[in-house]
């Protein structure tokens, strides 16, 4: 063989491991971007300080368009006035035409609520179904409002990246810094991830205040995870006060709980010690009071986006201490006799 035509071959040889070498360094940086973070997020740490309790109103935008957010939200109270199975094909097809044509006019709501109509589809049975899922435009309406950095968006994307689907690749320290980021902007979801995560780092002060920040916007599945906790921790008069805020906030746990305590007489306990220390906080055997719950309770499975502002007229809860009294928007007893006995007032 001449030394020419080694040469060729030598050359051929190193081109062909220099573009194997390409397509993998090239397949390498691909995959190193798939897991860096985005500008200005950090990988979420439990050594770190805790988030700020952001509020996510205050990331979102401040005007909202009045015809297209009405053509939003009449869509969605004829999605909410029923359960979904309900919905003649008629009222499916209504919903999820006029919420498009809100989101494609740009309403953030219904942006979100066509995100969810993508991920879980519109209409579960064959006579009413108008939407099948698509992971893939869900996330990519996710990705729109990440990029815009609402919070719901950066949740929303968190959880694809935590799961995998809709062409967010399966990440757990990707996900887990979205959830911090849009915790940090406000979003009551993100925050309740955090708090699980230090609950099951045994934090559960840590936990606590970040079930507080989701609870002080309004969260009704943080008024239920405070009202457990501090039932657990026997601040039973809390506890009910935490369980009455919940219900009002739309908390369907909320509501069971305090129907099975007007029908048991207790919490967790069937004991005389428990009884006696709930009878005072109002709370006995009372059927006129389970029943108004469960309606409350049957009313959320229907429409969750229920908020009952105004309970404390229809049920309200007056405890008083002495001569003080505690209504349900004050989260502290407020002794106003020397006897120190007091009684709750349904």
């Amino acid at each position: 063989m001449s030394k020419s035509r080694l040469c060729l071959i030598s050359a051929l040889a190193l081109l062909a491991l220099l573009a194997v070498g390409v397509f993998f360094l090239n397949d390498y940086f691909k995959e190193k971007a798939l897991h860096t973070l985005p500008y200005g997020f950090k990988k979420f740490s439990l050594y770190d300080p805790l988030p700020a309790c952001g509020r996510w109103k205050d990331h979102m935008p401040k005007t909202r368009d009045p015809a297209t957010y009405h053509l939003y939200i009449e869509a969605r109270k004829l999605w909410r006035s029923k359960i979904e199975w309900q919905l003649t094909h008629a009222e499916a097809t209504r919903i999820l035409t006029d919420v498009r044509k809100a989101a494609d006019l740009g309403d953030w709501g219904a942006r979100a609520l066509l995100a969810h109509f993508y991920l879980e589809g519109l209409g579960p049975l064959e006579s009413n179904n108008v939407l099948n899922p698509d992971p893939y435009k869900a996330v990519e309406i996710a990705r729109m409002a990440a990029k815009e950095m609402q919070p719901w968006g950066l949740y929303d994307l968190g959880v694809a990246y935590e799961h995998g689907y809709g062409g967010a690749h399966y990440d757990v320290d990707l996900a887990w810094a979205y959830y911090l980021r849009a915790a940090q902007l406000g979003s009551p979801e993100a925050q309740m991830a955090l708090a699980s995560a230090y609950g099951e780092a045994k934090r559960p002060a840590d936990e606590i205040i970040m079930q507080q920040c989701a609870y002080q916007q309004g969260h009704g599945p943080a008024a239920y995870e405070l009202a457990v906790k501090t039932g657990v921790n026997k601040q039973l008069q809390e506890a009910i006060h935490l369980y009455q805020e919940g219900v009002k906030l739309g908390s369907i746990d909320c509501a069971q709980d305090l129907e099975v305590m007007f029908r048991l007489g207790y919490w967790l306990n069937d004991s005389d010690e428990e009884k006696a220390i709930l009878r005072p906080l109002g709370i006995g055997v009372d059927p006129e009071r389970e029943r108004r719950y469960e309606a409350i309770y049957d009313a959320l499975q229907v429409n969750p986006d229920l908020k009952l502002s105004r309970l404390d007229q229809v049920l309200p809860l007056r405890c008083r201490f002495g001569l003080g009294i505690l209504s349900a928007g004050r989260t502290a007893w407020q002794p106003g006799g020397a006897d120190g006995v007091g009684e709750c007032i349904w």
